[in-house]
């Protein structure tokens, strides 16, 4: 038993080593970064103060630029294509010969129906030598009267046809002119989409001229901001949306990020909100010096709506979401944060309006939201890394 034992005892005090040891190194080991403060201690978090001012609210909208007139070219006359007279991509003028159709039928018709003229003139020639003839011998009974009657409405009758292929002439003259098929307008002309020696006819599409300068920029609006905008141009002594004029400005803002030199106005309001999408559909022109912009191009088109009266601004960054749910923490005057439910509106700049569950001169905290809970005890300093409010705001589609 006593050689049993020894080995027993020997093992109980290695046992109890390892556990004082274990206890020692645990106890000595540094505590995590990032744990929450101790007892007593504040959390430091930077803060900022929500603000009460009057903001202009910005609405802004995907834009589409188009020409402010599309003149799709299109031959008047069937017949095959000689020539392209002018260089695609090019201005071109109004009545300027962009493409020629073989003349030649049109041509012969035109001569042909000359010829028809001079038939019918030379028969009213001879109708009027006979009615002069014979009107005295009718007049002394020598003749008929019915005999100068049917000489009198032949020669009506001939008359007649030389207006008719007079006007033959004409409808063979403007098809020959059609075979010269011109610009309608001032512009800018596309790409061909036929090639020389194609057959036309008057359905086909030659190509598509352009009016560039202004042109028409399209983009849609929400029902409630087509009231807010028409306020406004009441506002500026307007009658409507669509004479607002230059009580509306309008800024385009290019895919690039650069905004356009030049200030839109509205010049077309749908008749109708869509019931599909709930928008209306608005055109504005721009003045388009150079031809720079081009239809098909996106960007972004912004205007003033109106302007938020005694708004609550709050820095965005201080606005968390829980659950669909948006909150701020407010410290007190005993430092203490305290989380409160808020409704928001439109953002303005990296600032957001608050609608409700703030107040003007409240203090709100912007960094170490990630540790802060409700009730717990701040330190704060100012976060000097704030930009002042921007008028600009994001809402809109």
């Amino acid at each position: 038993m006593f050689y049993r034992y020894r080995p027993l005892k020997a093992a109980v005090t290695a046992a109890s080593l390892s556990a004082v040891s274990l206890l020692f190194f645990t106890g000595c080991k540094p505590a995590p970064a990032g744990a929450m403060p101790g007892a007593g201690e504040a959390l430091p978090v930077q803060v900022a103060k929500a603000s009460e001012q009057d903001v202009p609210l910005t609405g802004e909208w995907v834009a589409l630029t188009d020409g402010f007139v599309n003149a799709q070219i299109q031959p008047q006359v069937s017949g095959y294509l000689i020539r392209q007279d002018y260089k695609e991509g090019s201005q071109v003028g109004k009545g300027q010969v962009l493409f020629e159709i073989d003349p030649r039928p049109f041509q012969a018709t035109l001569d042909q129906a000359k010829g028809q003229v001079a038939q019918a003139e030379a028969k009213v020639a001879l109708d009027e030598i006979n009615v002069k003839r014979d009107t005295p011998l009718a007049e002394a009974h020598a003749i008929a009267q019915s005999q100068l009657d049917t000489e009198t409405q032949t020669l009506a009758s001939d008359k007649a046809s030389v207006v008719s292929a007079e006007a033959q002439v004409d409808a063979a003259q403007l098809n020959v002119g059609f075979t010269k098929v011109r610009s309608l307008i001032d512009g800018i002309a596309g790409q061909a989409t036929v090639q020389v020696g194609n057959l036309v006819s008057p359905t086909s599409v030659l190509t598509e001229v352009s009016q560039l300068n202004p042109l028409k920029v399209y983009f849609s609006i929400s029902e409630q901001e087509y009231l807010a905008l028409v306020t406004k141009a009441k506002q500026g002594g307007r009658a409507d949306l669509l004479n607002a004029g230059d009580a509306i400005p309008l800024k385009l803002t290019l895919s690039n990020g650069q905004v356009y030199p030049q200030t839109g106005r509205i010049i077309f309001v749908d008749r109708s909100v869509s019931a599909q999408t709930g928008s209306l559909r608005i055109a504005a022109q721009f003045a388009n010096p150079g031809n720079v912009l081009r239809p098909g191009q996106f960007g972004r088109i912004s205007a003033q709506t109106q302007v938020a009266h005694n708004a609550i601004l709050v820095p965005q960054r201080a606005v968390t979401e829980l659950q669909g749910i948006n909150q701020v923490y407010v410290v007190g005057t005993d430092n203490v944060a305290r989380i409160r439910n808020v409704q928001l509106g439109a953002q303005v700049g990296t600032n957001i309006i608050i609608s409700s569950g703030v107040q003007s001169g409240d203090t709100v905290i912007t960094e170490g939201l990630d540790k802060v809970k409700d009730g717990i005890k701040v330190s704060t300093q100012p976060d000097t890394s704030l930009n002042a409010p921007s008028a600009q705001t994001i809402q809109g589609s």
